[in-house]
């Protein structure tokens, strides 16, 4: 088994808290996604489960055993950098062997098995040749195979794939997920890609300034953000978050968004969790592609608007929406029909909502 817990982790580069107190588990074979801004922390707290970098305080463990001043070389490990690392005056078949080779592997085994690498990353027809005349695409598939050959326990990913071609990278997401599930091992993956930890991961860690955001499922990250940074940070386009003030129309629930108007709540469901709230500023999130224009929905939170511009993306259809100072982004269907000046209607359904406290920026429960 490999199963790592992070324990109140903190490292402090002076007066620079880089992680703060971070708690986090990772099952067996599960593969996790760190993901955050630039200078968030996540590749600190990757160099501390590798040994490379201390803790200033809090445990790592692995599989219960406290491992935060056992050496790198003892802790079972792979690693795998954004800059290859590979000896490129040998051989692939020499590159691939280096690891089994200093850990004195029988010659039939390590010939076995890097024959059985290089068919997985697709290799096998450059086994002889220099890694220095590989492309960029070849050099990272060399890395990822030579650092897995050895099966370490945890498999570490420091944005291996930054490099790469946008093509490439696409596939390599697939074949990483394939590699995993091949190898069966613990694969902590740090990126800044939303794409690549949302396509790839069982669960992702978003991280802020060293601080832990949320962790949990693509899916319940995407639909469910526990704050507006999460919900900010995960989508292209983001979250619309959209400041409004608890009020009333004709004694029911309202939203008033100012200038730009007052939507009625019409569903009972959003109508009782307003009644709830002891805040009166609530910021409304919706998903891009959740709104509907041009017609209106039953029971949904409508608000007519002005169509500013229109982004032609391929496959989808991106409209921004503007209304006293709101502004919406709307995703439709490629070919969708929308004239710049021209009204809209907006509307929200209330199923798709996330509502924030504008204070704290926390969610609030449904």
């Amino acid at each position: 088994m490999a199963a790592i817990e992070l324990i109140g982790l903190t490292k402090k580069f002076g007066a620079l808290t880089a992680v703060d107190r971070l708690h986090l588990t990772i099952k067996d074979k599960e593969f996790v996604a760190l993901l955050g801004p630039s200078g968030c922390g996540k590749t600190t707290t990757m160099n501390m489960i590798s040994g490379v970098v201390n803790p200033t305080r809090g445990e790592i463990r692995l599989d219960g055993r406290e491992i935060s001043r056992v050496p790198p070389g003892q802790r079972g490990i792979g690693f795998v950098f954004q800059n290859y690392a590979i000896f490129t005056h040998m051989t692939v078949r020499r590159n691939l062997a280096f690891g089994l080779e200093i850990r004195h592997r029988p010659a039939a085994e390590i010939a076995s098995r890097v024959d059985e690498m290089a068919v997985l990353m697709r290799l096998s027809q450059m086994l002889d040749q220099p890694a220095s005349r590989l492309n960029v695409n070849e050099l990272q598939r060399l890395a990822i195979g030579r650092s897995a050959i050895v099966r370490p326990q945890i498999f570490l990913l420091d944005e291996p794939l930054s490099n790469l071609d946008a093509a490439f990278r696409a596939e390599m997401r697939t074949e990483l997920k394939h590699l995993q599930h091949e190898i069966k091992q613990t694969m902590v993956y740090v990126t800044h890609d939303q794409l690549e930890a949302m396509s790839m991961a069982d669960r992702i860690a978003v991280i802020d300034a060293g601080v832990l955001q949320q962790y949990s499922t693509p899916l319940e990250i995407y639909n469910n953000p526990d704050n507006m940074f999460v919900a900010r940070f995960i989508g292209s386009p983001s979250m619309n978050l959209l400041p409004c003030r608890l009020g009333a129309d004709n004694g029911n629930a309202a939203l008033d968004f100012g200038p730009a108007g007052v939507m009625a709540v019409k569903d009972r469901r959003l109508a009782a969790q307003l009644s709830r709230r002891a805040t009166r500023d609530l910021v409304l999130g919706i998903r891009p592609e959740n709104l509907v224009l041009g017609r209106v929905e039953a029971d949904a939170l409508e608000l007519p608007m002005t169509v500013r511009f229109v982004e032609r993306v391929g496959a989808r259809t991106i409209i921004h929406l503007e209304r006293g100072g709101l502004v919406v982004k709307a995703v439709e269907k490629n070919g969708f029909v929308a004239e710049v000046d021209a009204p809209m209607t907006m509307s929200i359904p209330p199923s798709a909502t996330v509502l924030f406290d504008a204070a704290t920026e926390r969610r609030l429960p449904d």
